[in-house]
Protein backbone atom coordinates (compact mmCIF):
# COMPACT_ATOMS: atom_id res chain seq x y z
CA UNK A 1 0.00 0.00 0.00
CA UNK A 2 2.90 2.37 0.75
CA UNK A 3 4.39 1.32 -2.15
CA UNK A 4 2.09 2.12 -4.26
CA UNK A 5 1.79 5.52 -3.11
CA UNK A 6 4.74 6.32 -3.47
CA UNK A 7 5.28 5.63 -7.18
CA UNK A 8 2.14 7.23 -7.87
CA UNK A 9 2.79 10.40 -6.19
CA UNK A 10 6.29 11.36 -8.64
CA UNK A 11 3.90 10.52 -11.27
CA UNK A 12 1.35 13.01 -9.92
CA UNK A 13 4.42 15.82 -9.35
CA UNK A 14 5.69 15.38 -12.64
CA UNK A 15 2.72 16.07 -14.42
CA UNK A 16 1.14 18.76 -12.66
CA UNK A 17 3.56 21.43 -14.39
CA UNK A 18 2.02 20.14 -17.75
CA UNK A 19 -1.43 19.95 -17.17
CA UNK A 20 -3.19 23.65 -17.84
CA UNK A 21 -5.42 24.63 -14.93
CA UNK A 22 -9.38 26.09 -15.99
CA UNK A 23 -9.39 29.49 -16.69
CA UNK A 24 -11.47 32.10 -15.24
CA UNK A 25 -14.05 34.35 -17.16
CA UNK A 26 -11.78 37.42 -16.75
CA UNK A 27 -8.48 35.56 -18.11
CA UNK A 28 -6.95 37.48 -20.85
CA UNK A 29 -7.09 35.14 -23.31
CA UNK A 30 -10.70 35.45 -23.58
CA UNK A 31 -10.92 39.00 -24.05
CA UNK A 32 -8.86 38.30 -27.21
CA UNK A 33 -11.18 36.05 -28.59
CA UNK A 34 -14.17 38.30 -27.92
CA UNK A 35 -12.53 41.24 -29.50
CA UNK A 36 -11.32 39.44 -32.56
CA UNK A 37 -15.34 38.54 -32.88
CA UNK A 38 -16.40 41.80 -32.39
CA UNK A 39 -13.93 43.51 -34.64
CA UNK A 40 -15.20 40.87 -37.35
CA UNK A 41 -19.20 41.66 -36.82
CA UNK A 42 -17.80 45.49 -37.49
CA UNK A 43 -16.10 44.86 -40.53
CA UNK A 44 -19.44 43.07 -42.26
CA UNK A 45 -21.42 46.10 -40.92
CA UNK A 46 -19.44 48.53 -42.24
CA UNK A 47 -19.57 46.06 -45.45
CA UNK A 48 -22.99 46.05 -45.74
CA UNK A 49 -23.69 49.96 -44.99
CA UNK A 50 -20.76 50.89 -48.32
CA UNK A 51 -22.88 48.31 -50.36
CA UNK A 52 -26.61 48.55 -49.21
CA UNK A 53 -26.55 52.28 -48.09
CA UNK A 54 -25.76 53.88 -51.37
CA UNK A 55 -28.30 51.67 -53.15
CA UNK A 56 -31.16 52.85 -50.55
CA UNK A 57 -30.54 56.19 -51.06
CA UNK A 58 -30.32 56.08 -55.09
CA UNK A 59 -33.44 54.31 -54.55
CA UNK A 60 -35.38 57.12 -52.74
CA UNK A 61 -33.68 59.79 -54.37
CA UNK A 62 -35.09 57.90 -58.16
CA UNK A 63 -38.38 57.54 -56.53
CA UNK A 64 -38.46 60.79 -55.34
CA UNK A 65 -37.54 62.32 -58.68
CA UNK A 66 -40.26 60.43 -60.13
CA UNK A 67 -42.51 61.87 -57.82
CA UNK A 68 -41.30 65.65 -58.83
CA UNK A 69 -41.63 64.70 -62.53
CA UNK A 70 -45.06 63.17 -62.08
CA UNK A 71 -45.77 67.05 -60.39
CA UNK A 72 -44.93 70.04 -62.42
CA UNK A 73 -44.08 73.35 -60.50
CA UNK A 74 -45.03 76.46 -61.86
CA UNK A 75 -45.38 80.08 -61.23
CA UNK A 76 -48.93 82.00 -61.45
CA UNK A 77 -49.65 85.30 -61.63
CA UNK A 78 -53.44 87.34 -60.90
CA UNK A 79 -55.33 88.93 -63.57
CA UNK A 80 -55.44 93.40 -62.49
CA UNK A 81 -57.68 95.81 -63.77
CA UNK A 82 -56.44 97.25 -67.50
CA UNK A 83 -55.88 100.83 -67.03
CA UNK A 84 -58.39 103.29 -68.44
CA UNK A 85 -55.57 105.56 -70.05
CA UNK A 86 -53.20 104.04 -72.34
CA UNK A 87 -50.32 105.83 -73.93
CA UNK A 88 -50.39 104.80 -77.58
CA UNK A 89 -47.04 105.14 -79.41
CA UNK A 90 -47.19 105.24 -82.96
CA UNK A 91 -44.50 106.04 -85.28
CA UNK A 92 -45.23 108.79 -88.05
CA UNK A 93 -43.62 110.51 -90.69
CA UNK A 94 -43.38 114.80 -90.43
CA UNK A 95 -44.37 116.10 -93.79
CA UNK A 96 -44.42 119.74 -95.08
CA UNK A 97 -48.11 121.07 -94.70
CA UNK A 98 -47.85 122.23 -98.34
CA UNK A 99 -45.67 120.81 -100.67
CA UNK A 100 -44.98 122.13 -104.43
CA UNK A 101 -42.93 121.28 -107.37
CA UNK A 102 -42.15 124.31 -109.72
CA UNK A 103 -42.99 124.40 -113.42
CA UNK A 104 -42.31 126.50 -116.26
CA UNK A 105 -45.84 127.64 -117.45
CA UNK A 106 -43.72 129.46 -120.92
CA UNK A 107 -40.71 128.03 -122.91
CA UNK A 108 -37.66 130.17 -122.83
CA UNK A 109 -34.54 130.76 -121.51
CA UNK A 110 -33.44 130.98 -117.78
CA UNK A 111 -32.63 134.34 -117.44
CA UNK A 112 -31.95 135.05 -114.01
CA UNK A 113 -32.96 132.95 -110.71
CA UNK A 114 -33.01 134.83 -107.58
CA UNK A 115 -33.76 132.39 -105.00
CA UNK A 116 -31.20 129.44 -104.29
CA UNK A 117 -31.80 126.26 -101.46
CA UNK A 118 -32.84 126.74 -98.08
CA UNK A 119 -34.31 130.39 -98.95
CA UNK A 120 -37.49 131.17 -97.13
CA UNK A 121 -39.81 132.70 -99.76
CA UNK A 122 -42.58 134.92 -99.71
CA UNK A 123 -45.95 133.54 -101.54
CA UNK A 124 -45.41 135.66 -105.09
CA UNK A 125 -42.19 136.09 -104.37
CA UNK A 126 -39.98 136.09 -107.68
CA UNK A 127 -37.68 133.19 -107.77
CA UNK A 128 -36.31 133.43 -111.27
CA UNK A 129 -37.15 134.60 -114.82
CA UNK A 130 -37.76 133.20 -118.46
CA UNK A 131 -37.19 135.16 -121.41
CA UNK A 132 -39.43 134.32 -124.24
CA UNK A 133 -39.01 137.28 -126.99
CA UNK A 134 -40.99 135.55 -129.55
CA UNK A 135 -43.85 135.29 -126.64
CA UNK A 136 -43.40 138.83 -125.77
CA UNK A 137 -43.78 139.97 -130.44
CA UNK A 138 -46.71 137.82 -130.29
CA UNK A 139 -48.02 139.42 -127.51
CA UNK A 140 -47.09 143.28 -129.43
CA UNK A 141 -49.02 142.05 -132.47
CA UNK A 142 -52.26 140.80 -130.72
CA UNK A 143 -52.27 143.91 -129.13
CA UNK A 144 -52.40 145.64 -132.88
CA UNK A 145 -54.51 143.43 -133.76
CA UNK A 146 -56.77 144.27 -131.07
CA UNK A 147 -56.18 147.97 -131.67
CA UNK A 148 -57.52 147.45 -135.39
CA UNK A 149 -60.33 145.20 -134.14
CA UNK A 150 -61.24 148.12 -132.20
CA UNK A 151 -61.39 151.00 -134.73
CA UNK A 152 -63.48 148.78 -137.06
CA UNK A 153 -65.81 148.49 -133.99
CA UNK A 154 -66.09 151.76 -133.40
CA UNK A 155 -66.65 152.75 -137.63
CA UNK A 156 -68.95 149.88 -137.74
CA UNK A 157 -70.98 150.77 -134.69
CA UNK A 158 -71.16 154.57 -135.92
CA UNK A 159 -72.27 153.61 -139.10
CA UNK A 160 -75.01 151.69 -137.81
CA UNK A 161 -76.14 154.19 -135.76
CA UNK A 162 -76.08 156.94 -138.48
CA UNK A 163 -78.39 154.03 -140.47
CA UNK A 164 -80.81 153.64 -138.10
CA UNK A 165 -81.53 157.66 -138.08
CA UNK A 166 -81.83 158.01 -141.70
CA UNK A 167 -84.19 154.68 -141.60
CA UNK A 168 -86.87 157.46 -139.04
CA UNK A 169 -86.79 159.44 -142.09
CA UNK A 170 -87.20 157.15 -144.92
CA UNK A 171 -84.05 158.05 -146.17
CA UNK A 172 -82.58 154.98 -146.35
CA UNK A 173 -84.03 151.45 -147.12
CA UNK A 174 -84.90 148.51 -143.79
CA UNK A 175 -82.46 146.20 -145.39
CA UNK A 176 -79.57 148.85 -145.65
CA UNK A 177 -80.37 149.86 -142.07
CA UNK A 178 -80.10 145.82 -141.07
CA UNK A 179 -77.07 145.33 -142.62
CA UNK A 180 -74.72 148.13 -141.24
CA UNK A 181 -76.34 146.90 -137.70
CA UNK A 182 -75.23 143.09 -138.73
CA UNK A 183 -72.02 144.65 -139.82
CA UNK A 184 -71.33 146.37 -136.58
CA UNK A 185 -72.36 142.74 -134.54
CA UNK A 186 -69.62 141.02 -136.49
CA UNK A 187 -67.19 143.64 -135.72
CA UNK A 188 -67.66 143.22 -132.13
CA UNK A 189 -67.36 139.64 -132.28
CA UNK A 190 -63.90 140.26 -134.13
CA UNK A 191 -62.92 142.88 -131.52
CA UNK A 192 -63.75 140.37 -128.31
CA UNK A 193 -61.72 137.44 -130.02
CA UNK A 194 -58.91 140.10 -130.27
CA UNK A 195 -59.47 140.92 -126.90
CA UNK A 196 -59.24 137.13 -126.15
CA UNK A 197 -56.27 136.66 -127.64
CA UNK A 198 -54.46 139.49 -126.29
CA UNK A 199 -55.65 138.34 -122.90
CA UNK A 200 -54.08 134.88 -123.49
CA UNK A 201 -50.70 136.15 -124.40
CA UNK A 202 -50.58 138.45 -121.41
CA UNK A 203 -51.01 135.70 -119.28
CA UNK A 204 -48.49 133.39 -120.90
CA UNK A 205 -45.92 136.20 -120.63
CA UNK A 206 -46.99 136.78 -117.03
CA UNK A 207 -45.89 133.26 -116.57
CA UNK A 208 -42.18 134.21 -117.24
CA UNK A 209 -42.01 135.67 -113.90
CA UNK A 210 -41.65 132.44 -111.99
CA UNK A 211 -42.93 133.27 -108.67
CA UNK A 212 -43.48 131.34 -105.04
CA UNK A 213 -46.96 130.15 -104.40
CA UNK A 214 -46.72 130.31 -100.70
CA UNK A 215 -44.66 131.02 -97.65
CA UNK A 216 -41.93 128.54 -97.56
CA UNK A 217 -38.69 127.41 -97.86
CA UNK A 218 -36.93 126.30 -101.59
CA UNK A 219 -35.51 122.76 -101.50
CA UNK A 220 -34.68 122.02 -105.23
CA UNK A 221 -33.38 124.22 -107.62
CA UNK A 222 -32.64 122.80 -110.71
CA UNK A 223 -32.20 125.26 -113.36
CA UNK A 224 -29.40 128.01 -114.42
CA UNK A 225 -29.13 130.92 -116.08
CA UNK A 226 -28.99 130.60 -120.02
CA UNK A 227 -30.98 126.60 -119.37
CA UNK A 228 -34.01 126.48 -121.60
CA UNK A 229 -37.04 125.70 -120.29
CA UNK A 230 -40.45 124.12 -122.13
CA UNK A 231 -43.86 124.54 -121.01
CA UNK A 232 -45.81 122.47 -119.32
CA UNK A 233 -42.91 120.39 -118.03
CA UNK A 234 -43.39 116.71 -117.37
CA UNK A 235 -43.17 116.23 -113.38
CA UNK A 236 -40.52 114.23 -111.78
CA UNK A 237 -38.13 115.63 -114.31
CA UNK A 238 -35.85 118.22 -112.84
CA UNK A 239 -34.50 121.02 -115.31
CA UNK A 240 -35.91 121.67 -118.58
CA UNK A 241 -38.90 120.07 -119.45
CA UNK A 242 -39.23 119.44 -115.21
CA UNK A 243 -39.46 120.61 -112.22
CA UNK A 244 -37.78 124.19 -112.02
CA UNK A 245 -37.89 124.96 -108.22
CA UNK A 246 -39.41 122.84 -105.28
CA UNK A 247 -41.11 124.47 -102.48
CA UNK A 248 -42.23 122.98 -98.51
CA UNK A 249 -44.33 124.57 -96.12
CA UNK A 250 -42.41 124.02 -93.31
CA UNK A 251 -43.57 126.41 -89.84
CA UNK A 252 -46.28 123.77 -90.07
CA UNK A 253 -45.95 120.27 -90.39
CA UNK A 254 -48.29 117.60 -90.68
CA UNK A 255 -47.89 114.01 -89.46
CA UNK A 256 -49.34 111.10 -90.50
CA UNK A 257 -49.72 107.47 -88.27
CA UNK A 258 -51.42 104.55 -88.85
CA UNK A 259 -53.36 103.63 -85.63
CA UNK A 260 -54.29 99.75 -85.69
CA UNK A 261 -57.86 98.85 -85.92
CA UNK A 262 -58.49 97.61 -82.05
CA UNK A 263 -57.60 101.23 -80.89
CA UNK A 264 -59.28 103.30 -84.38
CA UNK A 265 -62.57 103.90 -82.76
CA UNK A 266 -60.86 105.31 -79.24
CA UNK A 267 -59.32 108.44 -81.87
CA UNK A 268 -60.79 111.71 -82.80
CA UNK A 269 -60.32 114.60 -83.64
CA UNK A 270 -60.09 115.69 -79.80
CA UNK A 271 -57.74 113.06 -78.84
CA UNK A 272 -54.85 114.41 -77.02
CA UNK A 273 -52.16 114.08 -78.60
CA UNK A 274 -47.61 115.07 -78.64
CA UNK A 275 -44.91 114.46 -80.22
CA UNK A 276 -41.56 113.30 -79.49
CA UNK A 277 -38.04 112.58 -81.36
CA UNK A 278 -34.84 111.25 -80.86
CA UNK A 279 -32.69 114.75 -81.66
CA UNK A 280 -34.59 116.51 -78.89
CA UNK A 281 -34.82 114.27 -75.47
CA UNK A 282 -37.28 114.99 -73.33
CA UNK A 283 -39.18 117.16 -75.46
CA UNK A 284 -42.67 117.04 -76.44
CA UNK A 285 -44.02 118.91 -79.23
CA UNK A 286 -47.62 120.19 -78.68
CA UNK A 287 -49.76 118.62 -81.63
CA UNK A 288 -53.38 118.26 -82.44
CA UNK A 289 -55.27 115.46 -84.29
CA UNK A 290 -56.24 117.63 -87.24
CA UNK A 291 -58.63 114.68 -89.33
CA UNK A 292 -58.73 111.01 -90.18
CA UNK A 293 -59.45 109.49 -93.19
CA UNK A 294 -62.34 107.29 -91.11
CA UNK A 295 -61.64 103.75 -92.90
CA UNK A 296 -59.92 100.93 -92.23
CA UNK A 297 -57.24 100.21 -94.86
CA UNK A 298 -58.05 96.34 -96.21
CA UNK A 299 -53.66 95.68 -96.06
CA UNK A 300 -52.69 96.99 -93.10
CA UNK A 301 -55.93 96.45 -90.72
CA UNK A 302 -55.10 100.48 -89.69
CA UNK A 303 -56.62 103.61 -89.63
CA UNK A 304 -54.90 106.47 -91.52
CA UNK A 305 -54.49 109.55 -88.89
CA UNK A 306 -53.35 113.70 -89.81
CA UNK A 307 -51.67 114.86 -86.93
CA UNK A 308 -50.43 119.09 -87.25
CA UNK A 309 -47.85 120.19 -85.67
CA UNK A 310 -46.26 124.19 -85.08
CA UNK A 311 -42.81 124.39 -86.45
CA UNK A 312 -42.86 128.38 -86.41
CA UNK A 313 -39.24 127.51 -84.54
CA UNK A 314 -38.21 125.20 -87.03
CA UNK A 315 -37.30 122.35 -84.92
CA UNK A 316 -38.61 119.53 -86.60
CA UNK A 317 -37.84 118.98 -90.28
CA UNK A 318 -40.10 117.97 -93.03
CA UNK A 319 -39.53 114.28 -93.63
CA UNK A 320 -38.15 113.16 -90.34
CA UNK A 321 -39.51 109.95 -88.19
CA UNK A 322 -40.83 111.39 -85.34
CA UNK A 323 -43.12 109.51 -82.75
CA UNK A 324 -46.96 110.32 -81.96
CA UNK A 325 -47.75 109.67 -78.16
CA UNK A 326 -51.78 109.35 -78.50
CA UNK A 327 -53.44 109.19 -74.99
CA UNK A 328 -56.22 107.14 -75.25
CA UNK A 329 -59.23 106.65 -72.64
CA UNK A 330 -61.21 103.18 -72.27
CA UNK A 331 -64.79 103.91 -70.60
CA UNK A 332 -64.92 99.87 -69.61
CA UNK A 333 -61.40 98.14 -68.80
CA UNK A 334 -61.27 94.78 -68.32
CA UNK A 335 -58.47 92.77 -67.10
CA UNK A 336 -54.14 92.51 -68.21
CA UNK A 337 -52.00 89.46 -68.40
CA UNK A 338 -48.23 89.32 -69.24
CA UNK A 339 -47.55 88.56 -72.17
CA UNK A 340 -45.53 85.53 -71.41
CA UNK A 341 -48.77 84.07 -69.43
CA UNK A 342 -50.10 83.69 -73.49
CA UNK A 343 -50.64 80.12 -75.27
CA UNK A 344 -51.27 80.23 -79.21
CA UNK A 345 -53.70 77.12 -80.10
CA UNK A 346 -55.20 76.87 -83.22
CA UNK A 347 -58.56 77.01 -81.40
CA UNK A 348 -57.37 80.53 -80.06
CA UNK A 349 -55.60 82.60 -77.63
CA UNK A 350 -55.25 80.11 -74.57
CA UNK A 351 -54.08 80.59 -70.82
CA UNK A 352 -53.74 77.88 -68.50
CA UNK A 353 -55.21 78.79 -64.98
CA UNK A 354 -54.25 76.43 -61.86
CA UNK A 355 -57.76 74.82 -60.51
CA UNK A 356 -59.02 74.19 -56.79
CA UNK A 357 -57.79 70.78 -57.20
CA UNK A 358 -54.21 71.54 -57.97
CA UNK A 359 -54.97 70.45 -61.88
CA UNK A 360 -54.73 72.59 -64.86
CA UNK A 361 -57.38 74.23 -66.90
CA UNK A 362 -57.63 75.90 -70.15
CA UNK A 363 -59.19 78.78 -71.57
CA UNK A 364 -59.86 80.35 -74.77
CA UNK A 365 -59.56 84.33 -74.22
CA UNK A 366 -59.69 87.24 -76.11
CA UNK A 367 -57.40 89.95 -76.20
CA UNK A 368 -58.20 93.86 -76.15
CA UNK A 369 -55.07 96.47 -76.00
CA UNK A 370 -51.84 96.16 -76.38
CA UNK A 371 -49.57 97.82 -73.79
CA UNK A 372 -46.51 95.90 -74.79
CA UNK A 373 -45.16 93.44 -72.36
CA UNK A 374 -49.02 93.24 -70.83
CA UNK A 375 -52.12 92.92 -72.90
CA UNK A 376 -55.91 93.34 -72.08
CA UNK A 377 -57.97 90.23 -71.72
CA UNK A 378 -61.46 91.17 -72.48
CA UNK A 379 -63.58 88.09 -72.11
CA UNK A 380 -62.63 84.87 -71.01
CA UNK A 381 -61.20 85.63 -67.96
CA UNK A 382 -62.03 86.16 -64.26
CA UNK A 383 -60.23 87.97 -61.51
CA UNK A 384 -59.57 85.16 -59.06
CA UNK A 385 -57.74 82.43 -61.64
CA UNK A 386 -54.80 81.96 -60.95
CA UNK A 387 -53.35 81.81 -64.44
CA UNK A 388 -49.36 79.98 -64.97
CA UNK A 389 -46.93 82.81 -66.53
CA UNK A 390 -44.54 81.33 -69.19
CA UNK A 391 -46.79 78.02 -69.39
CA UNK A 392 -45.09 75.20 -71.77
CA UNK A 393 -46.25 74.95 -75.46
CA UNK A 394 -46.88 71.00 -74.28
CA UNK A 395 -49.05 72.03 -71.16
CA UNK A 396 -52.50 70.18 -71.28
CA UNK A 397 -55.41 70.21 -68.83
CA UNK A 398 -55.80 67.66 -66.27
CA UNK A 399 -52.20 68.12 -65.06
CA UNK A 400 -51.38 67.66 -61.21
CA UNK A 401 -49.06 70.76 -60.51
CA UNK A 402 -47.77 72.25 -57.91
CA UNK A 403 -47.47 76.18 -57.37
CA UNK A 404 -44.26 77.82 -56.66
CA UNK A 405 -43.86 79.12 -53.20
CA UNK A 406 -41.83 82.47 -54.45
CA UNK A 407 -44.37 82.66 -56.81
CA UNK A 408 -47.58 82.62 -54.81
CA UNK A 409 -46.74 84.70 -52.39
CA UNK A 410 -45.36 87.36 -54.53
CA UNK A 411 -48.11 89.88 -55.69
CA UNK A 412 -48.18 90.95 -59.75
CA UNK A 413 -46.60 93.64 -60.57
CA UNK A 414 -47.67 96.05 -62.59
CA UNK A 415 -45.16 97.51 -65.14
CA UNK A 416 -45.52 101.39 -67.06
CA UNK A 417 -48.25 100.32 -69.99
CA UNK A 418 -46.64 102.17 -72.82
CA UNK A 419 -47.69 100.49 -76.64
Amino acid sequence: MNDFNERSQPASTEAGPSSAPPQRPGAPGGNGRRKAAFALVALAAALLAVGIVPRIRASEALTAQRAAQGTLTVSVVRPSPAPADQDLVLPGAAMPFADASIYARTSGYISRWNTDIGAHVKAGQLLALIAAPDLDAQLRQARADEAVAQANFDYAKVTAQRWQAMLKTQSVAQQDADTKANDMEAKRAMLAAAQANVAHLAELVSYERVTAPFDGVVTARNVDVGALVTAGGTPGTPGLSGELFHVEQVDALRVFVDVPQDSAADVTTGTPVYLSTQQYPGRRFAARVARSAGVIDPASRTLRVEVDVDNRDGALMPGGYVEAHLLLHSATPALELPVSALLFRPSGVTVAVVGPDGKTALKTVHIGRDFGTRVEITDGLSPTDRVIDNPGDAITAGEPVSIAAAAAAAPAATPSHRS
